[in-house]
């Protein structure tokens, strides 16, 4: 058939509305070296999105091979095969896949990997069909391009070269070229769901639309392949800036023989079991060094430390180009996490890189975007006090571990503190990105970047600045239970003491820091479904990460009654092992009836809140075990950890079962660093991220602490206890005008600076005072008065009913002490 007997343009332009692939892959994968700026992923044993040239940018929607006798039946490999994946080598990110017809009539044999030396992913394939079979057996690649992070405005056209046909796929300055070391038959280009070449073998079982080209809108590249000349032979996908560049590219990666290319991917990644010193006592090695180079693999190789949360856009399927981040984007809580874990491998250049990516990609006030592109555009702008914290820890292991090389992060870690201290201590947003307010996984981290930020200080002789940052972080410490512990909870009888997942505080008023009388409203809820709730009937497991960083003992009996709340309320057990939803009322989360999750659903359990749990019983002295088997099983293909698990009944419509993933994403890099710092905690017998300095001072009691209050703009305590002090903050330098005498007498404080940006005045309030504290402000670099005064009330010192057992044998201890040294 002589294709230029079509017309060169498809007609019936621009297809059905794009959608990208399945949130749930089975595979991910890249070449190790960072000459091959590809990622690609697998759903169903076929070939999904595919990245390129950086991490955060995918290109396709998907490809696979379509297979027709030309007369009785039209097959695609996502639909009417079953398909068993594992990696070409132990822990090498390429894929040997074999797909099998459902009736078993022939079988597709891949091995999908990427050039190690050019932007060019390559499919060796063989097809297995008995002979009479195989002479009627045709077989044709598709490939949906989503150019540039979209499936609108691509541009496909046949390329002929002789006698040769190439596909290719342009738009903006991105090239796509498609060929293969067999020739294409036939080749099309058409617009999805109109004249594309799967909707036209699915008619007739016939490629009748043979179209030159199709512009500007959502395309799809048909080539077909001669297996009348081989059964085996490799198809390319190769990227480029210009077409000349795509082409160039393709025509080199085909040329050299695969087994050569092949045998160079392995023996790159194999490299990687040498630089890690746990992989080889590890109970599970394959997923151990699996999850290890899986988080290598999410690092960009033009952006160097930069790291996505995932190569997944969860729910693909019902996303179109209104939706342009999926999860493959950086979070900074993410990035930490995953490097902490390579930390946790033995891995120190990583995350060493990340440090300085991290550094470059702060914000002029120290804080970091929500999440943002890997050339540190915001894509959400939302302030999480947690992100800006992160980086202050992982500094601080650097350092601790003489890996921190020529970079000097001082900079970067005077910022972050300023910024925690001014921000805090109310976040506009918890981990789960929802809620404002006080959260007790926010302050954990917070109190333990601010200790650690104090050494950097220490160690640069700037003391009065490290006591004024500690000092801080033991006012943040001593507000933990009265700020997000209820005493009127009513989740489970008998226990009305526990921690909550977020107080809802108004910086507006003092009273509204009450944990037990707050209002939460929930994010993701159906429509018409109630979404507030008292904030004491909302709990979530953030408060571990009292326990990880250290401030609290794993003993602690709060933390210990509301571990018995959270198995009570948010609990699942599996056959795979316990996991735990998020938090009560949840609504991210694939739908009850199977579907997928549309701005609103049911939250599912997610696996890496059992790799927390598992730290929590290292932290209380027992075993981890049934933690680790649980991530273990929870994984799926090539040994992916997914963010969120089926709980419901099983479903098999919609691939549901109890258990089982769901269409959220995986993998998710959190859950694999949280096994593979679990790994590191059992065999250590210590939980990893546990911060020395932090422990000592919380758990332990060492060190002299100051009983304080804090006032400041963006929270204006209404009332002090006597006996202790009053500290007020401000970010300008300032005159304290002041009295506690209703303005009888008055006195003038002029403010002490810090290295951090942030001026103080303290007022110590004396054990029997009774008025209250009268101030107002000089501003002394505009020369100008407040115009208003403030008042802070004094009330009597009473017994801190939220202070656990722990703090108070934590003072008698310190007194004990005192009295031995005395």
């Amino acid at each position: 058939m002589n294709n230029h007997s079509f017309p060169r343009r498809a007609p019936g332009g621009p297809g059905i509305e794009p959608r990208w692939t399945h949130g749930a892959k089975v595979a991910v994968g890249t070449a190790y070296s960072t000459s091959s700026r590809v990622w690609y992923t697998l759903d169903a044993g076929c070939v999904s999105e595919v990245y390129y040239p950086t991490v955060d940018t995918p290109q396709i929607r998907d490809l696979q091979f379509l297979f027709t006798d030309g007369e009785t039946f039209f097959h695609d490999e996502h639909r009417n095969f079953t398909s068993e994946i594992d990696c070409v080598s132990e822990a090498a990110l390429g894929f040997e896949v074999t797909n099998q017809e459902y009736e078993g009539r022939y079988t597709v044999r891949k091995t999908i990997l990427g050039d190690p030396y050019q932007n060019c992913l390559l499919i060796h394939t063989r097809v297995e069909a008995p002979p009479e079979l195989l002479s009627r057996l045709k077989m044709y690649v598709l490939c949906a391009p989503h150019l540039e992070i979209g499936g609108w405005h691509n541009n496909g056209e046949i390329l002929h070269i002789g006698d040769s046909k190439l596909l290719l796929a342009h738009k903006g300055n991105t090239w796509l070229a498609i060929g293969a070391t067999v020739p294409f038959t036939e080749a099309s280009c058409g617009y999805v769901g109109v004249n594309d070449g799967w909707t036209d073998l699915a008619d007739n079982c016939r490629l009748d639309w043979q179209y030159e080209e199709a512009l500007d809108g959502n395309i799809a590249l048909t080539g077909g392949l001669d297996l009348s000349r081989c059964t085996e032979f490799t198809v390319g996908v190769a990227f480029g800036t210009t077409q000349h560049d795509a082409l160039s590219t393709l025509g080199q990666s085909l040329n050299i023989l695969f087994e050569r290319t092949r045998e160079a991917f392995i023996n790159q990644w194999e490299r990687t079991s040498k630089r890690f010193s746990l992989a080889p006592t590890a109970n599970n090695a394959k997923l151990f060094e699996r999850s290890v180079n899986l988080l290598l693999a999410h690092e960009d190789k033009t952006y160097s430390g930069a790291m996505i949360a995932s190569l997944s856009i969860p729910w693909g399927d019902q996303k179109s180009d209104d939706e342009l981040g999926g999860y493959h984007l950086v979070w900074t809580r993410d990035l930490v996490k995953s490097v902490t874990g390579l930390l946790a491998a033995g891995d120190t250049s990583t995350p060493l890189r990340s440090l300085i990516y991290l550094a470059v990609s702060q914000r002029e006030d120290g804080g970091f975007y929500q999440n943002f592109w890997l050339d540190g555009r915001p894509y959400w702008t939302g302030v999480q006090l947690d992100e800006a914290a992160f980086p202050v820890l992982l500094t601080w292991r650097l350092w601790k571990d003489k890996a921190l090389g020529n970079f000097l992060p001082f900079e970067m870690v005077r910022c972050a503190c300023g910024f925690l201290i001014r921000e805090g201590p109310v976040t506009a947003q918890d981990r789960w990105e929802e809620a404002r307010g006080f959260s007790p996984s926010t302050l954990a981290v917070h109190i333990a970047g601010l200790i650690c930020g104090a050494e950097f200080f220490d160690d640069r002789g700037e003391h009065a600045t490290a006591e004024f940052i500690r000092d801080y972080a033991d006012f943040l410490e001593s507000h933990i239970e009265s700020w997000t512990v209820t005493t009127q909870g009513t989740l489970v009888p008998g226990i009305r003491r526990h921690y909550i997942r977020v107080n809802p505080a108004s910086s507006a008023a003092c009273a509204d820091e009450d944990p037990n009388c707050g209002t939460l409203v929930l994010a993701n809820q159906p429509p018409g479904a109630r979404n507030e709730f008292p904030a004491k009937e909302i709990v979530d497991a953030g408060f571990l990460e009292l326990v990880r960083y250290g401030i609290r003992s794993a003993n602690d009996p709060i933390i210990r009654d509301s571990l018995r709340v959270i198995d009570a309320v948010l609990k699942v057990e599996t056959l795979n092992g316990p996991a735990w939803r998020r938090y009560n009322h949840d609504g991210y989360g694939q739908r009850e009836d199977g579907s997928s999750y549309a701005d609103w659903g049911r939250g599912r359990p997610w696996p890496l809140l059992t790799g927390e749990r598992g730290h929590y019983e290292i932290a209380a002295g027992r075993d981890a075990t049934t933690y680790l088997r649980a991530l273990e099983n929870f994984s799926q293909g090539i040994g992916l950890i997914p963010e969120q698990i089926w709980d419901g009944p099983d479903l098999p419509n919609h691939y549901l079962h109890f258990g089982g993933t769901t269409d959220a994403a995986m993998p998710l890099l959190w859950a694999h660093s949280e096994y593979v710092k679990l790994r590191r905690s059992a065999a250590d017998g210590q939980v990893f991220d546990l911060v020395e300095a932090v422990y000592e001072r919380y758990v332990q009691g060492i060190g002299e602490r100051k009983t304080m209050e804090v006032w400041k703009s963006n929270r204006q305590v209404h009332t002090v206890p006597a006996g202790t002090l009053l500290r007020v903050q401000a970010n300008s330098p300032f005159l304290l005008h002041w009295t506690n005498d209703d303005w009888q007498s008055s006195k003038d404080m002029r403010s002490q600076g810090t290295a951090i940006g942030i001026e103080f005045v303290d007022i110590s309030v004396p054990q029997r005072q009774k008025n209250g504290i009268q101030f107002t402000f000089l501003w002394l670099d505009e020369d100008r008065w407040e115009g208003k005064d403030y008042k802070v009330n004094v009330r009597e010192q009473e017994a801190t009913a939220h202070k656990s057992v722990d703090h108070r044998r934590r003072k008698k201890a310190q007194r004990k002490r005192a009295a031995t040294v005395g």
